[in-house]
């Protein structure tokens, strides 16, 4: 049976964080229901609006259908029923919106497919969380929640833009789970202004002292189109452009996390994350491991495994299109088997398992020794029998490895 994963995007943020260019946007809260009534007008007409569209809808999302998908590089039917398991609304900050809008995008995903939801995630940040509202969202089926954290230090998330404290991560913490909410996962950036060896040290103390199932680690990534990216290229100090650290300091605090995350009983299983046993992201790994998933709302992409497609990233275009019965799709591609292959080798590496390659070049028809061998030569992969992994001790520089991979 197929499992498909389904990614609700709600593009609505409190403040903009100065190091953000995601196409969210600080709107009124009167803007929430007209765009949860389209996110769930989406999900139950996606059949008809995809095809409107131009998207080949015989990859059978949705219930009862026969879906030709590529599998482990191969096209294939599967006449199987598409099993929806995992559902994560994102953002912008989700936990914005009434409990209630959270239900109806919930009613509305087991109204239209057949379910078996193991996971079902809300990013949320620390201000945001009441006590109300966390019980409402287990009521609705929410069972993780990830944590908007950035920093445990007032100073850098302060520079960052970020409207809530270290106190209010504190408050939030025990509200969820009180609640019920057993599997959290904690957000930490490193990188952000005024952030120094010794404060991040105090964010990973402080961070495993509330004991998460889940860490995230993001190295900062400043977009020229950000309000601190462009304070970096013109220089000026509202947004302490001054303050950031090297790159060199944001690989150490890195490593340091590595290390630190393994002795406090997290497994590191992607570039970016950590788990405790039993407590992966299952819902991403679908986008490692090239596994299906929809997405709904102002911005989201969906991959069926022979097409990729997005949806304009105007929340008001997107309302005003659903409102018109039409889906207002900005990208649409075939992915070609050049395409799928790349994606193998840059997604498959990244999770720390490695990537078999024996499977790749029997399902693909290629030969890639001779593109891992510089790389081993160089010590930026490791080799054991079929199987290739990055390097530990080069996961900090990983982009540059996949830049030189993909030569």
């Amino acid at each position: 049976m197929m499992r498909v994963g389904v990614y609700i995007q709600v593009p609505f943020c409190q403040t903009k964080c100065t190091y953000c260019n995601f196409h969210t946007g600080v709107v009124s809260s009167a803007r929430f229901a007209p765009y949860v009534e389209a996110v769930c007008r989406e999900i139950r007409e996606h059949r008809q609006l995809l095809e409107a569209a131009g998207v080949d809808c015989s990859s059978g999302l949705g219930r009862q259908e026969h879906s030709p998908f590529l599998h482990q590089g191969k096209q294939e039917w599967l006449c199987h029923e598409a099993t929806v398991d995992t559902v994560y609304i994102g953002g912008g900050t989700p936990s914005l919106l009434d409990p209630m809008h959270v239900q109806s995008i919930l009613d509305a995903i087991r109204e239209s497919f057949t379910v078996e939801l193991a996971e079902v995630t809300l990013e949320a940040d620390p201000e945001t969380i009441e006590a109300e509202k966390a019980v409402a969202w287990v009521r609705a089926g929410i069972n993780r929640v990830s944590f908007g954290v950035q920093s445990f230090s007032d100073t850098e998330l302060a520079a960052a833009g970020r409207m809530h404290r270290r106190a209010d991560i504190y408050k939030a913490a025990p509200i969820l789970r009180d609640a019920g909410i057993r599997n959290i996962g904690f957000d930490l950036i490193a990188g952000l202004p005024h952030q120094t060896k010794e404060s991040w040290q105090q964010s990973l103390d402080e961070l495993a002292a509330l004991g998460p199932e889940h860490v995230s680690v993001y190295l900062l990534e400043i977009d020229e189109g950000s309000r601190l990216g462009r304070e970096v290229l013109q220089g000026g100090a509202r947004y302490s452009a001054g303050a950031l650290p090297s790159e060199d300091e944001m690989a150490e605090f890195y490593e340091t996390a590595q290390e630190f995350l393994a002795r406090a009983g997290y497994r590191h299983y992607e570039i970016s994350n950590w788990a405790k046993p039993g407590y992966d992201s299952r819902h991403n790994l679908k986008y490692w491991r090239r596994e299906p998933y929809l997405g709904f709302g102002a911005g989201a992409h969906s991959f069926s495994g022979t097409e990729r497609w997005a949806n304009a990233h105007d929340a008001a275009a997107y309302v005003s299109a659903l409102q018109n019965g039409r889906l207002p799709i900005e990208q649409l591609e075939k992915v070609t088997a050049e395409r799928a292959l790349e994606e193998e080798l840059f997604l498959g590496l990244r999770q720390l398992e490695g990537i078999d390659i024996s499977r790749i070049e029997r399902e693909y028809d290629v030969k890639l020794a001779a593109r891992f061998e510089p790389l081993a030569s160089a010590g930026l992969v490791e080799r054991d029998g079929d199987v290739v992994r990055l390097a530990p001790a080069r996961l900090s520089i990983s982009n540059e490895v996949f830049v030189e991979l993909m030569r």
